[in-house]
This record gives structure tokens, C-alpha cells and sequence, in this order.
């Protein structure tokens, strides 16, 4: 595939892709995400693609990026390779290699070709870059893409490719969905039956021997199989966006809001309705101050006449004192107030493990990508009294994920039963009962007390 001219002299480089990797070097675009197996063949896929641009580049001084999430981990894996790939070069003087700085030099043209680790980001920093790969993205701290390679990549509009294996909702993830609706974005997935590249045998002994789970993240390329430690995966946040219910199998449930204020930066302010099984689409809101906040669920309160409006205390103090002087009753959650249940360490984590298995028995879901991300986005611990810990929103946005603020504003309507009342909309409540929330536990036949205004899962039997 590449070959070069040297004064006087043709040399190849003996480079012969497999099928999916001619794809890859024909379709790529300026940003492009590859998910791919392990031991497909990723990093030779992009040391050529480095070499080649850094060949044919024909601006002054152009610089190339190679990294991967550490330093020693870069030598190992692509310093080597990239050196025998040259080494054609630089027998006829072609290229210049510098084993202390990790970099080969073009004679033609003074492109150069360097290898890092993310580990060290800030050797990273003040350079004009004209191509960058970025290896196992999903090991990479968030920021050495957003706030170090990116800019750097500004000047001349220079290219990056990003490869790696799904390991749970990440950075990786991120930009893989995000380039599926962008112009100047490409993304493809190759699993270990899309390459050829290792042996059907080996390949049938590991789908034997390792886990469903390992197995369809490492060789599957699935971003969607859940880790131990994710509350609620990414397939089950699918299938709760893939089920629809007709009006009259919810109409008869309570109407809860959740509100979950901003804090501050690029966090939203969030309004999640839901009815029963049914969540609706949210009403999302980018710096919004606590009076306009208070006014929009004011009126949503006006229109739809919810049964119990649940806010966020800890961020929504002011939008609470609002809502109160214009005589709506709204109702404060402390996020890290006591649980309910003694298996949970706050309030927080109860919640957010109620929405996970409303989700789980039946929940419907809008089909937006974001809402399935952030459901999908948190992991859990237990802590020294053996208590379910969700992780916090900014650990998850040091994982490079947005904030989950739809989540939040979602898990807000579990906060505590909610009975329905009785409103001027036409829709009485049942005979013989009040209406109750969708009870996720029926179908494993337990039984409940009909007159008990919604299913509270943590009552006693």
C-alpha cells in the first residue's frame, strides 16, 4: 500500500491491510473513532496511517502525535513497531530516529512522528499539532483530549484518530455515539468476526471460557455490557427506549416531577415527568438562574398538575423559597440524607438504585441518547458498613462523561410514595382503590394491600 521515493530509489514499506483496515484508511474523516477487538491489529492500523500523512505532509514542520494511556505502556507497544516500520527509511537515510525522544524525522519534508503518554500530559502541552492517534481512549484521562490535544490541533485544522476496546460509558463511548451525527466525524465498530484476525478456534475456546459479559466487551466491541460495578447497563437503558405504552395503561398513576438544579459550569438544570411506567421526555435548561427555574416548573406545575413535585435541596434551596411564595407545595430531597433502607448509604444511592429497577421491570424511556448515557454512566462500591455507594456526579465527569443531571432529575421521582389526588382533568381515580405506582415486584406475585396509595418497595411485608 505505501511506498515512497527516495533520491534515486523506490522503497517499500510492505504494508498489506486486511480488508477492514483499507475501510478504515478509505473512510476516515477528520475526527474518526474505531472499536475495535483485541489483537485486531488497532495500533499497526495507526502507526501506518501516522507514517503515511507524515510522508505525504507538505507544510512546514509538521508534528504527529502517537499516545496511549502510558508511557511505558507506548514504548511497548507502538515505539518498536514504529521503528521497524521506518527502518526501510532509514537505511537509505530517508528518516532520522531518536531513540530519547521517541520521534522520527522525515528528510523530505522535517514532518516528525513522536510517541507519549498520557501520563505525562503536560510534555503535551504548547505544540501545534497536525495529526494525533489516540490509543485505549478509553484509559485516557478526558482532559488530555479536551483541554491539551484538541486546542493544539486548532491552528491547521490538523486530524485525530482515536482507537481502542469499549470498557463501560467513558470518554471512549462519548465520542463514539457523538461521531455517528457529526459530518466531519466517522465511527466504526469491528468485532473479532468482522476481522479475520485471529484464529476461529481460539476464538470459539474464548467466547467457552470467558464470561458472556467479558466477552462481548472485549471481542464484541459491545460499549453496552455492563461492568460488575454499574448500577443500571447501557442494554437495559435500550430496551426501556424501545418500549411504548397507550395512554390508559398509565393515566390512572400519580403525576411526579423531579427537578434537579444546576450547580454551576456545564451542568443543566433538568425537569424529568414521569407517570408510572412512563418517563417522560426531559425539559433540560443551560444557565438558568434559580427565579427562571422556579417560573418554568411553576408553569409545568399550572399545565400538567403533577400529584408531589420532588426538587434537589442541596442545589435548588432558592427555586424551593420561590415555588413556596407563589403557593406551590413542592417537596425538598437531601441527597445526603438518611435512606430509608439500611442497604443504601444516603438517599441518593436509594434513589438512583430505585430508578435502575423501575428501569429494569418495565420502565419506558425516551429514546435520547443522552438520557440512556447519563443512566448508564454511574457505578456503585460498598463502603465499610457494607452500604450500596453510587458514585458522585464529578467523579463520573472526571471519567469525561457529562454531568448526570437527567439521571438525577429522573431518580428524583422515586423519592417517596406519591398517592394520587383528585384534579379537574377528567381522569377519576379507579374504583375501589386509589391509584398507585406501577408495582415492579408483581409479576414475582407478591401481593398488595389495594388500598395502599403507591408501591413502596422498602415497606415491610
Amino acid at each position: 500500500m505505501m511506498a515512497v521515493t527516495s533520491p534515486g530509489r523506490t522503497v517499500s514499506l510492505n504494508y498489506h491491510p486486511r480488508e477492514w483496515q483499507r475501510r478504515c484508511h478509505l473512510e476516515r474523516r477528520r475526527f474518526t473513532v474505531l472499536a475495535l477487538h483485541r489483537r485486531a491489529g488497532k495500533t499497526e492500523l495507526a502507526l501506518r496511517e501516522l507514517v503515511d500523512k507524515a510522508l505525504r505532509f507538505n507544510l512546514n514542520l509538521g508534528l504527529f502525535f502517537y499516545v496511549a494511556p502510558f508511557l511505558k505502556q507506548a514504548k511497548a507497544i507502538a515505539w518498536l513497531r514504529l521503528k521497524q516500520i521506518v527502518e526501510p527509511l532509514r537505511q537509505v537515510g530517508a528518516v532520522e530516529v531518536l531513540e530519547n525522544e521517541l520521534s522520527v524525522t522525515f528528510a523530505h519534508n522535517d514532518a516528525v512522528v513522536r510517541v507519549y503518554g498520557a501520563d505525562n500530559p503536560d510534555a503535551m502541552r504548547g505544540v501545534r499539532l497536525d495529526g494525533v492517534v489516540i490509543d485505549e481512549v478509553a484509559d485516557i484521562k478526558p482532559e488530555v483530549w479536551e483541554d491539551i490535544v484538541q486546542p493544539a490541533l486548532a491552528d491547521r485544522k490538523g486530524w485525530a484518530l482515536f482507537i481502542g476496546t469499549p470498557h463501560g460509558i467513558n470518554l471512549f463511548s462519548e465520542l463514539f455515539y457523538k461521531a455517528q451525527s457529526l459530518p466531519d466525524w466517522f465511527s466504526a465498530r469491528f468485532t473479532v468476526y468482522d476481522t479475520d484476525a485471529l484464529d476461529p478456534d481460539e476464538v470459539t475456546r474464548m467466547r467457552r471460557d470467558m464470561t458472556e459479559t467479558a466477552f462481548s466487551r472485549e471481542m464484541l466491541c459491545d460499549f453496552s455490557a455492563a461492568g460488575d460495578d454499574q448500577v443500571l447497563s447501557l442494554a437495559d437503558c435500550e430496551s426501556a427506549a424501545q418500549r411504548h405504552l397507550p395512554p390508559h395503561e398509565y393515566d390512572y398513576a400519580p403525576r411526579v416531577i423531579g427537578v434537579d438544579p444546576a450547580r454551576f459550569g456545564d451542568d443543566r438544570s433538568v425537569i424529568v415527568k414521569r407517570q408510572g411506567r412512563v418517563a417522560f421526555p426531559p425539559i433540560v435548561r443551560h444557565k438558568v438562574d434559580n427565579m427562571q427555574l422556579a417560573g418554568l416548573v411553576a408553569s409545568l406545575i399550572d399545565e400538567w398538575e403533577p400529584d408531589a413535585v420532588f426538587i434537589d435541596a442541596g442545589n435548588g434551596a432558592g427555586v424551593i423559597d420561590r415555588l413556596r411564595q407563589l403557593g406551590h407545595d413542592v417537596i425538598e430531597v437531601h441527597f445526603g440524607g438518611r435512606a430509608s433502607s439500611p442497604e443504601y448509604a444516603n438517599k441518593r444511592d436509594e434513589i438512583i438504585f430505585a430508578t435502575a429497577d423501575w428501569v429494569r421491570a418495565g420502565g419506558c424511556l425516551p429514546n435520547d441518547p443522552a438520557i440512556k448515557q447519563d443512566l448508564a454512566a454511574a457505578t456503585y462500591y460498598f463502603d465499610v458498613d457494607n452500604r450500596k455507594r453510587v458514585e458522585s456526579k464529578d467523579d463520573i465527569k472526571k471519567r469525561g462523561l457529562p454531568s448526570p443531571d437527567i439521571a438525577d432529575a429522573l431518580a428524583l421521582t422515586f423519592s417517596h410514595p406519591v398517592a394520587r389526588k383528585r384534579r379537574g382533568d377528567g381522569i377519576p381515580r379507579r374504583q375501589g382503590m386509589l391509584a398507585r405506582e406501577y408495582d415492579p415486584y408483581a409479576d414475582l406475585g407478591r401481593t398488595l394491600d389495594m388500598t395502599q396509595a403507591e408501591h413502596n418497595p422498602y415497606a415491610n411485608p
